[in-house]
């Protein structure tokens, strides 16, 4: 009796064993499968993957030997994080979805999507997409790769992915900071030519979504368009490309606060020492001399972020404009001083002059009247002499006078006069010669100001049109 209890029991508890293992054993298959498809899906409908991955070669292109593959393309922009004029690059984050067809992964058990992870991509063939001007990219991994594969019942293959790309981006900078730039994002087959795979733009990929939206510290995105075209290399053969173009146009609000209003304040200032006296020498250089270093390490510190380009820049030029303003100013104030100067100068000259003429005059008049009065004594005698001769002899001509001869102080007289006159022309023409230098701070004040609003309207018509 004993022995008949036992029996059963042991039957009982191998039977609970047995259970017990079997649940476990599906639990195990269960989170197997769930590193592949959901949680909620059936294992009666799940196809056999390793069925599928039978005979599959993932060196080899879907339908090698026949038609090339097409492959669907679509991006969708995260960010675009950092876009560099000194390195002519931008940074940008994207999702790129490729879809291809590929019969040896159909499968007929259900008509549902399955969903892998990216442990999966490594076991399948994909197009070997690179981005042709690209300085660097890399895949995300955290916290995993950040990889997508959906397998539908036809063969039909989504591989999507992030990735973040540096890439290269010319730039015409001839109109900087009011230029409008294009940039591109280049996507190509490395190794098939046109013969084996051939790329399209998907059908969905009328707008790239997200990038509407984006809103740059620098720039706006005023367009974008696709382009498809095949490049022909001598040496390889022709290759698909497909390109994504978006235009993008420089915001001016942090120049116009950071560059242009302090440079137009700097020229302003410099117009300051026009009102200021001409004999306030120490406060009228200073102020120049401060303006043009001032305005000299704007300048440098504006193009400190610019590449090393021989191009001439809007911004180079609205410095240049400002900087010769400034240094004119500064001039101006020199050839105002030097004018002040030469007029008192020329005035020490007049007045010495004038002294020098009076001087030779007052000398001259005494001199001739200590010669009249000499020849008076003299024609006293004469005359005293005459007499007595006449009583003596008859009057006879004295040879080698001729007729009545100018007196010499007559001559010396005349002279003194008409190097007075001459002098005094000469003096008057030196003193009109100058300008004085308050008339030229005066017109500096007028003329100074419009000819910087000219040249401004002229600036912006040209570099805004």
């Amino acid at each position: 009796m004993g022995c008949g209890m036992e029996i059963p029991t042991f039957l009982l508890s191998s039977l609970a064993v047995l259970l017990v293992g079997r649940d476990i054993f599906t639990r195990a298959m269960l989170s197997d499968i769930g590193d592949y498809v959901g949680t909620d899906i059936e294992i009666s409908w799940l196809p056999n993957l390793d069925d599928l991955m039978k005979g599959y070669a993932r060196n080899f292109r879907p339908g090698i030997g026949g038609p090339p593959v097409n492959v669907a393309m679509a991006i969708e922009v995260a960010s675009i994080d950092h876009i560099s004029e000194a390195n002519m690059e931008y940074t940008m984050t994207v999702f790129l979805r490729q879809s291809w067809h590929d019969d040896r992964l159909s499968y007929n058990h259900t008509n549902k999507t399955l969903g892998l992870d990216s442990r999966f991509v490594d076991k399948l063939w994909v197009p070997d997409t690179f981005i042709v001007n690209a300085k660097s990219a890399w895949f995300h991994d955290v916290t995993v790769e950040n990889k997508l594969i959906r397998l539908q019942p036809n063969g039909v293959i989504l591989y999507s992915s992030r990735i973040t790309s540096t890439v290269a981006c010319d730039m015409d900078l001839t109109k900087y900071p009011m230029d409008e730039q294009e940039c591109m994002l280049d996507l190509e087959s490395y190794g098939y030519s046109s013969e084996d795979i051939v790329y399209h733009w998907s059908e969905s990929q009328r707008h790239i979504h997200g990038l509407d939206k984006l809103e740059l510290s620098q720039f706006t995105i005023t367009d974008y368009r696709f382009v498809t075209e095949i490049m022909n290399f001598k040496s390889a053969g022709r290759f698909p490309r497909l390109s994504l173009r978006f235009q993008l146009r420089r915001n001016r609000g942090v120049y116009i606060i950071q560059s242009y209003m302090p440079s137009i304040l700097l020229v302003a200032m410099s117009w300051v020492s026009f009102w200021i006296s001409q004999s306030a020498v120490p406060a009228r250089v200073t102020l120049g001399i401060t303006t043009v270093l001032t305005m000299t390490t704007l300048m440098v510190s504006a193009r400190s972020s610019l590449p090393r380009a021989s191009a001439i820049k809007a911004l180079d030029v609205y410095f240049w404009i400002c900087y010769v303003f400034v240094f004119a100013a500064l001039i101006e104030y020199a050839f105002a001083h030097y004018n002040a100067d030469y007029r008192l100068k020329e005035k020490a000259k007049v007045k010495a002059n004038k002294l020098t003429s009076e001087s030779i005059v007052k000398n001259g008049k005494q001199a001739m009247v200590l010669f009249s009065l000499s020849v008076t004594g003299m024609n006293q005698g004469v005359v005293v002499s005459n007499r007595h001769g006449r009583t003596q002899r008859p009057t006879s001509e004295i040879p080698g006078e001729g007729g009545p001869e100018e007196p010499e102080p007559s001559r010396r007289r005349s002279r003194p006069a008409e190097e007075t006159t001459e002098d005094k022309k000469c003096c008057s023409k030196c003193v009109c010669k100058p300008i004085d230098a308050d008339t030229i701070d005066i017109y500096a004040r007028a003329v100074f100001p419009f000819t910087f609003a000219v040249v401004n309207v002229i600036y912006w018509v040209a570099y805004t049109m």
